[in-house]
């Protein structure tokens, strides 16, 4: 998806060992990647790996994620895609979300990880695909894509396979 939408500016929220910050990473070299993660010693992990792809456009934003977005959000001029990974439940998801639309464009690619996680997450998932921003989303089960594009109809799908 980052080959395709070529976004200059990627969070990923939910570094882990940051295999999907590095999925990320290499689809646009020319990107500004952030990648939240609250735990130091997993982000330490997450460092190796990025050194040992040759990743070095990848900024690593270590801490709670309730205090390191916000500070972050307001270093970037706009989102062109969002990874939302680093938290399961409705109340901060919700949070986040809102919280990243304050720089979104209508080009802009929000991904939502775990949408069946739990019952949050479906709700939280039901929610996003209502919000009055959002144009278009497609349902791939374990991921949600959302969409803003204003020039085509708000729809919204489900792929099953």
């Amino acid at each position: 998806m980052a080959a395709h939408f070529r976004p200059g500016t990627i969070f990923d929220l939910g570094t882990s060992l940051g295999l999907t910050t590095s999925y990320l990473a290499m689809g646009n070299k020319q990107a500004s990647v952030y990648t939240f993660e609250g735990c130091p010693s997993i982000a330490a992990e997450a460092k190796v790996n990025f050194k040992k792809l040759g990743l070095q456009h990848v900024q690593q934003v270590i801490g709670n994620l309730d205090d390191t977005l916000p500070k972050q959000l307001q270093e970037v001029k706009q989102l062109d895609f969002v990874f939302f990974d680093g938290n399961h439940r409705y109340e901060p998801t919700m949070r986040y979300f809102k919280a990243c639309l304050s720089k979104h464009h209508e080009y802009s690619v929000f991904v939502v990880d775990d949408l069946y996680w739990s019952a949050e997450m479906k709700r939280a998932w039901q929610e996003i695909k209502q919000h009055p921003e959002v144009c278009q989303t497609i349902d791939l089960f374990y991921i949600g894509l959302v969409f803003f594009r204003k020039t085509q109809p708000k729809e919204h799908f489900t792929l099953q396979y």
